[in-house]
């Protein structure tokens, strides 16, 4: 078994504060042990903790706990423990998942996948992506072979429900992530229609970072006794130190070259509010001398698979997106985040800045304010009960920079 080197990184308490517990406590299968270590998972973090022995029993669960804490390795372990593909050997059985995860955006099903696939694959536990904007027929094809786990978005896998070529009959446990996001009025009402596909007595796993109305009513209607579990003692990350520059508009372009020239950016994620603005900046930054990407929901799926993936492999500094971006996305290198626009609810500023410290690291979140941001500052501040401070001439970087390992570039952005 080969291990990853050790990560000697400063961890905050969102992930540190545990009861102390191993992933051997659990009773796993070996191959799955193996699984887990040789993606560098050490111990359980908090909301591992929590959540798998519970899952692992047969119980719903209803977990909040923020972004970046652990929560896919939350539900991931349980689906593949209890994943018997021994009962998959047969033609009948092709098309009929032991377990579903839904999804709301195409980026976060292939990043769960592929968490899947590694924690599974001394277990021989297939696991299958499908998310609307791919070819139908490349699913259908993959549909005639065994698929144990299937990942995927809501219209995705109702259409193939409705067409039968995905059969709900033997699929135990359905797991929701991003629930609130799910049952917003983006996906009106697809969640009832996939359970109404499903045994009766399935387990639904259910994890947010916010429970709206929605979420409440969905969970009286369609879970049975469930585990509560709340590591929510406040909204925003630990390790994220965030801070604000009062700017007029059209500075903000001269404000983020200052940015770049003074921070230590590992990799950076900047959000904008519409998909027009996203492009017109990206075009500016590299014009100004650094590289950068963009990603956002007109683009070809083709397109933005390849902006993520190249992303993520560190190809590039800087990375310019829409509100697409900001659920689940886990690059462990982004360290700074910067809202270009700011964002108008709490729920948003919460899900951008979660995408820098990741697994309780450290990172820094720096938002432009215009006049018109002021009241929208004030609010999303008291609704999340956190302080955005003024943003001081140098920033420490002891809040933002990795000391471990290799020593930076002398490029400190670009």
């Amino acid at each position: 078994m080969k291990l990853p080197p050790k990560d000697n990184r400063i961890k905050t308490s969102d992930v540190t504060e545990t009861q102390g517990n191993e992933f051997e406590d659990y009773c796993l299968k070996r191959s799955l042990l193996m699984g887990i270590f040789e993606k560098g998972w050490e111990r359980p973090s908090p909301i591992q903790e929590a959540s798998i022995p519970i899952a692992l029993s047969g119980r719903d669960i209803i977990a909040r706990a923020k972004n970046g804490t652990g929560k896919t390795g939350a539900y991931a372990v349980p689906i593949i423990e209890r994943c018997d593909p021994s009962k998959c050997d047969t033609q009948t059985q092709n098309g009929h998942p032991q377990a579903m995860v839904i999804v709301p955006t195409r980026e976060l099903a292939l990043q769960t996948s592929q968490i899947c696939k590694e924690l599974g694959k001394h277990v021989h536990c297939e696991v299958m992506v499908t998310t609307g904007g791919t070819n139908l027929k490349d699913d259908i094809l993959r549909l005639h072979n065994p698929v144990h786990v299937l990942i995927a978005t809501p219209g995705r896998v109702l259409d193939l429900m409705k067409k039968k070529l995905v059969i709900g009959a033997k699929c135990t446990m359905l797991v929701l992530d991003e629930a609130d996001k799910l049952l917003s009025q983006d996906f009106k009402n697809m969640l009832d229609e996939i359970i109404s596909f499903l045994p009766p007595d399935r387990q639904i796993l259910l994890y947010s970072a916010t429970f709206p109305n929605t979420v409440e009513k969905f969970v009286r209607k369609h879970l049975d006794n469930a585990y509560e579990i709340n590591l929510m003692d406040e909204l925003t990350l630990k390790g994220v130190s965030q801070y604000y520059a009062f700017v007029q508009e059209k500075q903000k372009v001269h404000c983020l070259n200052t940015l770049f020239s003074k921070l230590q950016i590992n990799q950076s994620i900047i959000f904008c509010n519409s998909v027009q603005r996203v492009e017109l900046l990206a075009k500016k930054i590299v014009e100004l001398g650094y590289s950068c990407f963009y990603i956002h929901a007109k683009m070809q799926q083709q397109d933005r698979n390849r902006v993520f993936h190249d992303f993520r492999q560190g190809d590039c500094r800087n990375l310019v997106c829409s509100d697409l971006f900001t659920r689940g996305i886990d690059i462990q290198a982004v360290n700074v985040v910067i809202n270009f626009d700011f964002p108008k609810h709490a729920e948003t500023y919460l899900h951008r800045i979660g995408r820098s410290g990741r697994f309780g690291h450290l990172g820094l979140a720096i938002n432009l304010i215009t006049f018109n941001d002021r009241f929208s500052l004030h609010k999303i501040e008291q609704e999340l009960g956190t302080e955005i401070k003024p943003i001081p001439r140098d920033i420490d970087r002891k809040l933002y920079v990795a000391e471990y390992g290799q020593e930076p570039d002398d490029e400190t952005v670009g």
